[in-house]
């Protein structure tokens, strides 16, 4: 996907994903390593990177598997929390989409 957007949602969700919040949420291995999200946004941070030409199925589907976690997750939006630092909002970062914006 190419444009100068890309790169810049490329390098917001790498900065994001650097953070102790980003790192604290998500179903991790069982040896206690990175997350699935975590890890889902550093393979969205690649295909960002990467022209449109050069994707692959595999990019695809990632980015359809993406797009289903985020319409699902966005349906268990909590009522009763504080949404801006909720575990929901941080798992949905790690995933490319912030609910705020």
């Amino acid at each position: 996907m190419e444009g100068r957007g890309q790169h810049e949602r490329a390098s917001q969700l790498e900065k994001w994903l650097d953070t102790e919040e980003s790192q604290s949420v998500g179903q991790k291995d069982q040896d206690g390593g990175e997350s699935v999200g975590h890890r889902s946004g550093r393979r969205i941070i690649e295909i960002l990177n990467t022209k449109r030409d050069d994707l692959g199925d595999d990019d695809v589907e990632h980015m359809q598997k993406v797009v289903g976690y985020v319409h699902r997750h966005l349906a268990q939006r909590p009522t009763k929390e504080d949404i801006e630092s909720s575990k929901w909002r941080y798992s949905l970062m790690n995933w490319g989409h912030d609910p705020l914006k």
